[in-house]
């Protein structure tokens, strides 16, 4: 065993016990520039290693890279043979969380969320996808929503968690006209 402060040695023995040995939460009161300088060390000594945090599982996040992702912090196979552990149970959770990051760079278009038939989210791409497209209100009429639920659904569920390219066209007679091609 190494040379180990009382905080590196709670915040290895808990990451361990952690699902995917996620180091976050640190501590109660280690927190601002003393956990910056107590990560910092973990780091350098190859005992953590700073990871792009899976938002969807609720990963907590250790630094927002401003691109709207983060990173988190888990222990590496260093970190988990500085408190005992055997490096063959470290090296197992440590390849798995390394094919899971292999296998997403690998494909060369990320995986988008997928809609299910029968929706009316796939109602509403329907109705997106024809060569004429749709107003606000034929989706209205479609769904049986209000228009702001039309709008929020195109501008949050389709655009951004879909990544659906969506255009907007002011068409004489008709309005606003909503249009994909994907």
């Amino acid at each position: 065993m190494s040379n180990l402060t009382d905080t590196q040695s709670t915040i290895l023995s808990r990451a361990a016990a952690r699902s995917g040995n996620l180091a976050l939460p640190l501590p109660d009161g280690l927190h601002g520039a003393a956990a910056k300088t107590v990560v910092g060390k973990m780091m350098s000594r190859g005992w953590l290693e700073e990871v792009d945090a899976n938002l969807r599982r609720g990963e907590p996040l250790w630094r927002e890279t401003g691109d709207g992702h983060g990173t988190t912090l888990i222990v590496t196979e260093a970190g988990l043979a500085a408190i005992g552990i055997e490096p063959v149970v470290a090296g197992a959770v440590a390849r798995a969380r390394k094919a899971k990051v292999e296998q997403g760079a690998t494909s060369e278009v990320p995986s988008r969320p997928k809609s299910r038939a029968g929706t009316k989210q796939a109602q509403v791409i329907a109705l997106l996808q024809r060569p004429e497209g749709a107003t606000v209100a034929e989706i209205a009429a479609a769904t049986s929503w209000q228009s702001h639920t039309v709008r929020g659904m195109i501008s949050g569920a389709l655009k951004k968690k879909l990544g659906l390219p969506i255009t907007a066209e002011k068409v004489e007679g008709r309005g606003m006209v909503y249009r994909s091609e994907s």
